[in-house]
């Protein structure tokens, strides 16, 4: 018999948290996310600033007195004000390949989503598209870069065998460095696009890091707002984001556009730390951030996690300018590939400009929804 729990007490979502470990073990690419960012994100008490709009009931299912998944029925009111739609979000679901212990998971979140008065529930969604987001269905044969998701390949099957749709398609680009390099027509579009625009590029000062950071919350809300799934992000939660991506951060792969002097765009890359945090088995402490120095240098992949033109300098080729920038800056630290991920399949002008730069879609990801 399947027995679903909310988790009430420190011990239940401390199990929560830890239960990933069970599906995951022994596999190669699962890459554990840092047990301290989980308990700041799941623990209510900490004052996470997704819960300045947001609500969560956590759900865990166990069979014969052992767990065996887990999952959130989330509630996010800045989504539904901001899109005008009535639609509740699942999101940190993990499963034994089981159907039916699936169906209790999800009909239990749905359940407690349709007493809040939605008619929809999507997702994976943890708990919004500002944080992980989607499902892996193609790609299951490499590590998740940082900051993306991974999930064992049977669990879109058990989401359609329970009623859900794809509503989105999410794809991840592979760059290789040598290819993107030697790209002469990335070169002239960068350069006409520079000329015609009075384009420039500038990198982020860490000094003045606290305004920075509000440029970066201009452009992002700016240039994403017509985007499916966009939530904007707060003032609290892009200054947790910041602090969080600190001492990942290099400013030479940071880089904002001005036209004529007004702000315009910006890139972000960041070097994919997962290849360390992969063997930290999800503890930080107290040693394991060391290596975060001390390996760096054999960091081969990027993430370009960002990359965003305001809507009135769209159209111009400024993305030509981002992707030649980070290219020279990634080859004068010789890194040897870029995962620019993730990219919304109807997000035309963004695909063209990667199809530019000879990426290649190697990862697919799923948004499902159900009416409820």
């Amino acid at each position: 018999m399947i027995q679903v729990k909310k988790v009430l007490t420190r011990n239940d979502r401390m199990n929560f948290i830890r239960f990933p470990w069970k599906i995951y073990s022994g596999d190669p690419y699962w890459v554990p996310h840092l047990e301290r960012d989980m308990r700041n994100l799941l623990f209510p008490a900490l004052n996470h600033p997704f819960y300045e709009y947001g609500e969560m009931q956590l759900f865990t299912a166990h069979s014969n007195g052992e767990m065996v998944g887990r999952i959130a029925a989330i509630k996010n009111d800045l989504y539904n004000k901001y899109h005008n739609d009535n639609t509740g979000f699942f999101g940190f679901f993990e499963c034994i390949d089981d159907q039916k212990v699936a169906e209790s998971l999800l009909d239990t979140a749905s359940k407690r989503l349709k007493k809040y008065g939605f008619s929809k529930m999507n997702g994976p969604a943890s708990p919004s598209s500002n944080y992980d987001y989607g499902m892996l269905s193609e790609g299951f044969e490499d590590a998740p870069k940082i900051m993306m998701t991974y999930n064992p390949s049977y669990y879109p099957n058990l989401l359609k065998n329970n009623g859900f749709q794809i509503a989105k398609e999410l794809y991840a680009y592979k760059l290789n460095g040598n290819i993107a390099k030697e790209n002469g027509k990335l070169k002239r579009i960068a350069q006409i696009a520079e000329l015609r625009s009075r384009f420039e590029i500038t990198q982020i000062n860490m000094k003045k890091l606290k305004s920075e950071v509000q440029k970066i919350k201009e452009i992002y809300n700016k240039a994403w707002q017509p985007n499916y799934g966009h939530v904007p992000f707060t003032d609290a939660e892009i200054d947790l984001l910041a602090k969080e991506l600190k001492p990942f951060a290099d400013p030479e792969l940071i880089l904002f556009g001005h036209v004529n002097g007004e702000l315009a765009g910006m890139a972000v890359a960041i070097p994919d730390f997962n290849y360390i945090i992969k063997q930290m088995d999800g503890k930080l402490f107290p040693f394991n951030f060391l290596k975060i120095f001390t390996q760096k240098k054999k960091i081969e992949w990027l993430r370009i996690l960002v990359l965003g033109i305001i809507p009135k300098f769209q159209r111009r080729g400024l993305d030509a300018c981002f992707y030649k920038a980070l290219i020279d800056a990634a080859k004068k630290k010789n890194y040897k590939f870029a995962e620019a991920s993730w990219i919304l399949e109807d997000n035309k002008m963004m695909r063209r400009g990667l199809e530019v730069v000879k990426g290649e879609i190697y990862k697919r990801y799923l948004i499902f929804e159900k009416d409820i």
